[in-house]
């Protein structure tokens, strides 16, 4: 006997549309992922009640989970479409499937990820190069220290921490553990230290990691399992090390302006 399973989707329209759930009946097949399921909505989008809708609106690429586009909340977990697979679901009852919770919905399954991106340019999440083209090789990486920053370059970005921290919400411009983690990489980066107090200032700002409350949801549903907190403790360090240096500078500059008599 064919078996199927019930995919119970939420919808929403438009951004600020109010959202709905569908129901959706598809054919269960052997180590068949929540996008085949999706894909099968998509070819034939009639809900278990018979009414025909507009196919179902959701993202995806590489479908190996390196892009993270098709993350989304399946079972009432952040994971991405790709690789989670039906079978490993309990499908006594609907599967749900909705858009991430901490960004905006674009359309059904779709959301913005803008302020997550706008970030990563806050921390500088990059290595400047421009204008290096002629200085020679840059300076080396020890092995150890390649290992450890590998851990950190696996991430794509895909927002499960950002979605499953709790001081990310509306009252709170806390950046998340995504960017944080980016930052710690590239003060790590024998080229990308040159900036590091840049990136801890933008840290020390509002939203960074003075938001981090310690839930440790982060490093619970990142899929590439990035020690973020160990991220996040170390920066925790570097800031308050930044701060008294602040502090000193301000202190020894001020103490030479004064002068005589000052």
């Amino acid at each position: 006997m064919d078996q199927t399973v019930i995919l119970s989707i939420k919808r929403q329209d438009a951004p600020g549309a109010s959202p709905r759930w569908e129901q959706f009946s598809v054919p269960l097949r052997q180590n068949m992922n929540v996008i085949s399921a999706l894909q099968e909505v998509q070819r034939n989008p009639v809900t278990t009640n018979g009414e025909r809708v507009a196919p179902v609106a959701w993202e995806c690429s590489c479908l190996e989970e390196v892009c993270g586009a098709c993350t989304m909340v399946i079972a009432g977990r952040v994971r991405q479409a790709c690789s989670t697979l039906l079978s490993n679901l309990d499908l006594t009852q609907p599967v749900s499937i909705e858009p991430m919770r901490k960004f905006p919905v674009e359309r059904d399954l779709c959301v913005d990820r803008s302020k997550m991106f706008e970030s990563l340019k806050r921390v500088r999440a990059w290595v400047d190069i421009d204008g290096t083209h002629d200085l020679g090789p840059g300076p080396r990486m020890a092995p150890e220290d390649q290992q450890r920053a590998y851990l950190f370059a696996r991430c794509m970005t895909c927002g499960c921490c950002l979605d499953a921290c709790p001081n990310v919400n509306e009252g709170s411009d806390f950046i998340g553990a995504a960017p944080l983690g980016q930052a710690f990489l590239f003060n790590m980066h024998p080229t990308g230290k040159y900036k590091k107090s840049v990136r801890l200032a933008a840290l020390m700002g509002d939203g960074g990691i003075s938001g981090c409350g310690n839930a440790q949801n982060c490093v619970e549903v990142c899929p590439k399992e990035i020690p973020l907190t160990d991220a996040i403790a170390a920066l925790g360090w570097d800031t308050n090390v930044q701060a008294v240096k602040n502090v000193l500078t301000f202190v020894s500059h001020g103490s030479h302006s004064s002068g005589p008599g000052g």
